[in-house]
C-alpha cells in the first residue's frame, strides 16, 4: 500500500522561470527552506551537503536542471534514510504555482503528518515572499 500524501501548494506573483532559478540555487536554500537548511549548503560532487540542518548533516541530490520547473530532490538523513521530495514550479498566467508532495513518514502520527505539511507550506510561503519582493 502506498504511503499517504498531502499536496501542499501556493501561487506566486513572479514568473515561473525566475522562481525556478532562485529556488534551484544552493546558496539560496537557507533563505526559504528552513526544514532543510539553516546555514550554508556546500557542493560535494554531484550533491549538496548541509551541516546546519534541523536534522543534522544531510545530503541533497537535486533533479538535473530542466525546462519543466521540476525541483525534485532526494534527502538523505544521518541515519541513512533517503526520502524523495517532489517539488514543482508551474507557470500560471504571469505567475506560477509551487507544489510539493508531502509523504507521510513511516510511523508518523496524524499530528506529525500535519506538522510536516504545515512546515512545507511555511517554507513555500517564505519562497513566495522572497520572490514577490524582488
Amino acid at each position: 500500500m502506498p504511503r499517504e500524501i498531502k499536496v501542499v501548494s501556493t501561487t506566486v506573483a513572479a514568473p515561473a522561470q525566475q522562481v525556478y532559478e532562485f529556488a534551484s540555487r544552493r546558496e539560496n536554500l537557507h533563505l526559504w527552506a528552513s526544514g532543510l537548511a539553516s546555514a550554508d549548503v556546500e557542493q560535494d560532487g554531484d550533491h549538496w551537503v548541509v551541516t546546519g540542518s534541523p536534522m543534522g548533516r544531510i545530503e541533497i541530490r537535486m533533479a538535473p536542471r530542466n525546462g519543466f520547473g521540476v525541483l525534485d530532490h532526494d534527502v538523505t538523513t544521518p541515519d541513512g534514510v533517503t526520502t524523495h521530495n517532489a517539488l514543482r514550479v508551474t507557470p500560471v498566467d504571469e505567475g506560477c504555482a509551487l507544489t510539493f508532495v508531502v509523504l507521510r513518514m513511516a510511523g508518523a502520527s496524524d499530528e506529525d503528518f500535519e506538522r510536516d505539511a504545515a512546515h512545507v507550506l511555511k517554507d513555500l510561503r517564505a519562497l513566495k515572499a522572497l520572490m514577490e519582493r524582488s
